[in-house]
């Protein structure tokens, strides 16, 4: 069985507030003959954003001249790097094992990977791997605010610490390092296994979901939060949306 809405677009706003529910609210039940959501993400009039930066210290780790970072990727018309995800979901499929931790590696002056995803109340690895200096430092997302969720210096290649991440009322965060201001990247932080990151083609697929009506939103670390509407999944039934950053 197969419904298919019409095509959603995204208001292009940020969200002051989001749910408070966090990954300790949500319920793990069995879900069974559970639907689908299966779409994409255009970009609709965004453009590809990036910044040069000017590589000013530690040249022989982190290479000479400038670095461009990527802040937002537009294929084909279709955004890059953005994530799909139900909000306020209060029971169904367990999450996955691998959402419980996150390890984001510094080495050559670049966390990876630039886009992680982990789970509310899971804990956070940042890795030093480099001969020198860097201060790790994780900020929530909050509409156009943010919180500092981890400041930390790690001065030895080798150095790792590990953090609980519990985040308030975002869905996200952005990391920096304070000693070089061209190292960035984002992690999307789930509240419920109902999301799914696009491919390069941004399609995305969300399985396992109850039967009823959602609310289904896009996230991106740079852009920021969208609504996307209400969703109908009915048992066993695949449900189509195409959104319209």
């Amino acid at each position: 069985m197969k419904k298919t809405l019409s095509k959603i677009t995204c208001a292009a706003a940020f969200l002051g507030m989001a749910t408070m529910a966090g990954a300790a609210g949500y319920t793990e039940v069995e879900v069974t003959n559970g639907g689908s959501i299966v779409g994409s993400v255009s970009a609709g009039a965004q453009v590809s954003e990036s910044k040069t930066y000017t590589i000013s210290k530690d040249p022989e780790i982190c290479g000479e001249g400038t670095r461009e970072v990527n802040f937002v990727r537009v294929n084909e018309g279709m955004l890059q790097d953005a994530v799909v995800f139900l909000s306020k979901v209060g029971e169904g499929k367990a999450f996955p094992p691998e959402l419980a931790t996150l390890t984001l590696k510094q080495e050559g002056c670049e966390f990876a990977p630039a886009l992680g995803v982990m789970s509310n109340l899971g804990e956070l690895t940042a890795l030093n791997a480099d001969h020198t200096l860097h201060n790790i430092h994780t900020y929530e997302l909050i509409g156009n605010a943010r919180r500092t969720v981890m400041n930390v210096s790690q001065p030895n290649a080798g150095d790792e610490v590990t953090k609980k991440v519990k985040l308030r009322k975002g869905n996200g965060m952005k990391v920096e390092c304070d000693a070089h201001d061209f190292m960035h990247s984002f992690v999307f932080v789930a509240r419920n296994p109902y999301f799914a990151v696009v491919d390069e083609n941004g399609q995305f697929s969300i399985g396992d979901i109850p039967a009823g009506s959602y609310q289904i939103m896009v996230w991106h670390g740079f852009l920021g939060e969208v609504k996307g509407g209400t969703v109908e999944v009915t048992a066993g039934g695949e449900t189509t949306v195409d959104l319209t950053y």
